[in-house]
C-alpha cells in the first residue's frame, strides 16, 4: 500500500482565509527487485560462477549461454565465453569435492545432472515414486493386465465390473502397458500387455518372476499367454503371406 503525505498548502481564496491541508500520494520507495528488473547486472558483487550455478538450480528446464547472460545480465560479444569459462569452473570446484552433480550440456542448454554413477540408488527412488502415485483402480488393472495378457478392454471392465477406460489411459502414459495387437472377435478391439517398464519398476526380470496366483495352471501363466499369441500372430501373417483366407472374425 502505497504511503500517503500530508503538505500543506497555504492558499488564500480571500483575505482572512486559513491554509488547507491537501493530501498527495507520495511515490514509493522502489524495492532492490525493482532496480534489478529495470535492467544490468544482477548481483555483480557476487561470483558469476555461484550465479549461473543459482540460475541452474532454481530451473526446470536447460538454460542456453545467451540466456544465462541474458538472466544475469551480461552482455557484449565475450559474455558468452564468460558463462562458458562459469560453467568449467563449476564442474572443476563439483569434481574437485566429489559431488554428485554436473552442469552438463542439454536438449541445447545447460543443466544440473547427477552423474551416471548414482543411476541404481535414484532409480530405486524413481521407482518408489511411480508405485506410490498408482491409484488402487491403476493397480487392480495393472494387476488384472499382468496375468491375464493379452487381454481385451471389456475383459478387464468386465473382472472389476466398472468403466476402465481412463485408468488404462493413465498406465499407457506411464508406459506400463501397451497395446500388442488386437484380438480376432468382431470389431478387432485392442489386446493391452504390460512393457519393459513395467518389469523394472516391479524389479521382475521376466513375467515368470510374477508371484503365483491361486487358479492359474501352469499353461495359464502370463509367459505362455504371451508366447501362444505369438505364435497365432505368425501363423495369421503366414496365412496372409500365402494369400490363404481366414475368417477375420473367426
Amino acid at each position: 500500500m502505497s504511503k500517503r503525505a500530508a503538505m500543506s498548502e497555504s492558499v488564500k481564496e480571500d483575505e482572512g482565509a486559513s491554509p488547507r491541508v491537501v493530501e498527495v500520494d507520495a511515490p514509493e520507495p522502489r524495492d532492490a527487485d525493482d532496480a534489478d528488473l529495470a535492467g544490468g547486472e544482477a548481483c555483480p558483487d557476487l561470483p558469476l560462477a555461484t550465479r549461473v550455478e543459482a540460475l541452474l538450480l532454481a530451473t526446470d528446464r536447460p538454460l542456453t549461454e545467451s540466456r544465462l547472460a541474458e538472466l544475469i545480465g551480461l552482455t557484449g560479444k565475450g559474455s558468452s565465453k564468460a558463462i562458458m569459462a562459469a560453467l568449467e569452473e563449476l564442474n572443476a570446484l563439483y569434481a574437485q569435492s566429489s559431488r554428485s552433480f554436473r552442469a552438463e550440456r542439454l536438449a541445447g542448454g545447460w543443466q544440473l545432472l547427477t552423474t551416471p554413477a548414482y543411476g541404481p540408488v535414484l532409480h530405486r527412488l524413481h521407482t518408489d515414486r511411480q508405485i506410490s502415485r498408482l491409484s488402487q483402480p491403476a493397480l487392480e488393472s495393472l494387476a488384472i493386465i499382468s496375468y491375464r495378457q493379452p487381454i481385451m478392454r471389456a475383459e478387464i471392465e468386465a473382472i472389476r465390473g466398472v468403466a476402465s477406460g481412463e485408468v488404462l489411459r493413465g498406465l499407457l502414459e506411464r508406459r506400463l502397458i501397451k497395446i500388442v495387437g488386437r484380438a480376432e472377435v468382431l470389431g478387432r478391439p485392442m489386446l493391452y500387455g504390460t512393457t519393459n517398464e513395467f518389469l523394472k519398476v516391479f524389479g521382475l526380470a521376466s513375467l515368470e518372476d510374477l508371484p503365483s496366483v491361486k487358479g492359474l495352471t501352469a499353461e495359464d501363466t502370463p509367459a505362455k499367454r504371451l508366447a501362444k499369441f505369438a505364435e497365432q500372430q505368425k501363423a495369421a501373417e503366414a496365412n496372409g503371406a500365402t494369400g490363404e483366407t481366414t475368417d477375420e472374425h473367426g
